[in-house]
């Protein structure tokens, strides 16, 4: 199988994983809007966890919402640039792991990024806390990309010894030691 083949061999799983990934944040966001905060209220479903309806304008944790007040185009076509450069990098690489989890972070991205050009800002719900300190709300898109960047980091930290493909077996990776 030639180097581009395998390339697009790649592809539909990298997809299936996006599309899952974007399918829960959309449904879940949906869910949200339309059925649980009508009228939007918090709703307390354990001591530490809320379901709290928020717009968050910003970047990660609200940051720079001014400057992307400015400019609301700009956000949306960096985050699909990020998305097609994800989708690039996950089929060249051949580590299983880390391809799920650039493809974890692309649907991520994909989702808020859709939100942000629907409506000008990213739908945040899942709010976590601990007596009087809150973590910033998020939503599944945000969990698809803390986690896919977790699995990122395990490929860095974990020798990649039987995670990568070698014509769809298993197949032992070189030592990255010199």
């Amino acid at each position: 199988m030639s180097a581009r083949s395998k390339l697009f061999a790649r592809l539909p799983s990298i997809a299936a994983v996006m599309a899952s990934w974007f399918l829960i944040d959309q449904i879940s966001k949906w869910i949200i809007l339309e059925q649980v905060m009508q009228p939007p209220r918090m709703i307390n479903v354990t001591p530490f966890f809320n379901l709290t309806l928020n717009f968050n304008t910003g970047v990660s944790f609200g940051f720079f919402k001014e400057t992307l007040a400015d400019w609301p185009g700009v956000m949306t076509a960096a985050k699909g640039l990020i998305v097609v450069g994800l989708v690039v990098w996950a089929a060249l690489t051949t580590n299983r792991i880390e391809r799920i989890g650039l493809a974890m972070i692309a649907g991520g991205a994909l989702g808020n990024a859709i939100d942000r050009w629907r409506q000008g800002a990213v739908t945040d719900f899942l709010d976590f806390h601990w007596a009087n300190w809150h973590w910033p709300t998020f939503n599944m898109a945000d969990v698809a990309i803390v986690v896919g960047a977790a699995l990122m980091m395990l490929c860095a930290f974990i020798p990649s010894q039987g995670l990568s493909t070698t014509q769809g077996k298993l197949a032992p990776q070189p030592s990255r030691d010199p």
